[in-house]
């Protein structure tokens, strides 16, 4: 039996970023990619709005072994230091394997701020800090957990190794990282079929009509969508109707699977149909509804990860940043 290292790489740029399944391996410091010439991604259906993704693969292990493989979907890195910048994480994460619910289990690490590369989890934990008391620090946090409080020696030993940064308060200067962790069984010359869903936290919120030409450059809004959205700016006297947020989601980790993805559907959903859609991506989208965008590609390498902006949300509908905090348990 064959043993390999599988992973959804969930990273954070600018806004946030949902991550495409990949071959890999969790190291100290971070990930690191291999390619595998065992299983083929057949099929991917991706389905993107802004309340909620939602992705369904075909795997076939095209090996004349077994392969098991842990399976890592990891979070968005946050500061400690910092109020989070987006609304909260990825919630309702859940996974099914061919129709059945997968239990999991999550995995903590800390991560010394700045260069984000120097693993300082097990020097926390021989402080004694918890899983909870590295992720959601009892002092300061930008999630509303109630946490055990450190010692006096904890304290004192954390400020010994510079663990702490002094901005009036102690608050902690490390970054966390989070992922969900499982086993997978792929029984040779056999597919199975993976679905992962999750609400993703955003980025966004009312936008000024004079800079919105300027800020959606990057999505390659074309004269329709801006002429729409100038449009709906100058009916909109209170600015209440005029929002926006943004979701990345990595895709060129499809290109660790043999062959990258052999067929590609991309659908994106409106919430509502005076929703407004821009992006950069290669094809032609079909408009199947008024509320569903559709592509399909075959053979597909990703040459570059997505970027969605979606403009016009009803901003009643927005959850506020209430720092919603990833599950432990």
């Amino acid at each position: 039996m064959k043993k390999i290292w599988l992973f959804s790489l969930l990273a954070l740029a600018s806004f946030q970023a949902i991550a495409n399944d990949g071959i890999g391996s969790l190291a100290v410091g971070g990930v690191v990619f291999r390619k595998t010439d065992d299983i083929a991604m057949k099929k991917e259906v991706l389905n993107i709005s802004w309340k909620k993704i939602s992705v369904d693969y075909e795997f076939l292990n095209e090996s004349n072994a077994d392969i098991t493989e842990t399976i890592f979907f990891p979070l968005p890195d946050y500061e400690q230091d910092q109020a989070p910048r987006h609304s909260g994480q990825p919630n309702g994460f859940s996974i099914r394997v061919d129709g059945k619910p997968v239990s999991y289990k999550t995995i903590v690490q800390a991560f010394a701020s700045g260069n984000g590369k120097e693993d300082i989890t097990a020097e926390l934990r021989k402080i004694g800090l918890s899983d909870e008391q590295i992720a959601f620090y009892p002092f300061y946090s930008p999630f509303r957990v109630k946490v055990k409080p450190l010692t006096k020696k904890q304290m004192a030993l954390l400020e010994k190794q510079a663990y702490l940064k002094d901005f009036g308060t102690p608050v902690p200067g490390w970054t966390v990282r989070i992922a969900y962790q499982w086993q997978q069984h792929f029984p040779a010359g056999k597919s199975i079929h993976v679905h992962h869903e999750y609400a993703p936290f955003r980025s966004g919120g009312p936008s000024e009509s004079g800079s919105m030409d300027k800020q959606v450059k990057p999505f390659c809004a074309d004269k329709t969508y801006l002429d729409s959205w100038h449009k709906l700016h100058a009916t909109d006297k209170d600015n209440v109707r005029v929002t926006n947020t943004v979701v990345d989601y990595i895709l060129k980790t499809g290109n660790t699977w043999k062959n990258g993805i052999e067929d590609f559907t991309l659908n994106l959903n409106k919430e509502d149909p005076q929703e407004l859609i821009t992006l950069c991506f290669p094809g032609d989208f079909k408009r199947i509804s008024p509320t569903k965008l559709q592509l399909r590609l075959l053979n597909f390498k990703p040459a570059a990860d997505l970027s969605i902006f979606f403009g016009n949300i009803d901003p009643g509908a927005m959850t506020p940043d209430d720092g919603q905090a990833p599950r432990l348990k």
